[in-house]
């Protein structure tokens, strides 16, 4: 089936709402959202509208991280999920996404970037 972005079929309430004017329309497509998982670094191109490209991260086991009292960069590897104030089952399942608090070799830290969209994972170290 179909990904669909357009209009509901359905109100609020559960109605069905009759008489579509006109049918699915290709620029309404929508994907499955990339659930990025804790493990070797995996990417995935995909096209976008206008032929663009899109890197969308599978899997990833180190972090851009972040040291806002050094204000330096470095990379550091994740133990694990904490947190996720997306969805609690995402902390078992060890799916990273924005704001989603992770226990690095340096420490907790929030990440701040949408690896599923950006392909890139940043991270900002939390006391």
């Amino acid at each position: 089936m179909v990904i669909i972005q357009g209009k509901s079929k359905t109100k609020a309430s559960g109605k069905k709402v009759f008489k579509r004017y006109r049918g699915k329309r290709k620029y309404e497509i929508g994907r499955e959202p990339t659930a990025t998982k804790l493990g070797a670094l995996k990417l995935k191109t995909i096209r976008t509208k206008g032929g663009g490209a899109k890197q969308r991260m599978q899997s990833a086991e180190s972090v851009n991280l972040y040291d806002p009292s050094t204000k330096q960069y470095s990379q550091a590897k994740i133990k694990t999920v904490m947190d996720n104030p997306a969805n609690r089952n995402f902390v078992r399942r060890n799916i990273l996404t924005k704001g989603a608090i992770v226990d690095t070799e340096k420490g907790k830290a929030r990440i701040t970037s949408r690896p599923g969209q950006e392909g890139t994972l940043n991270a900002v170290l939390i006391k």
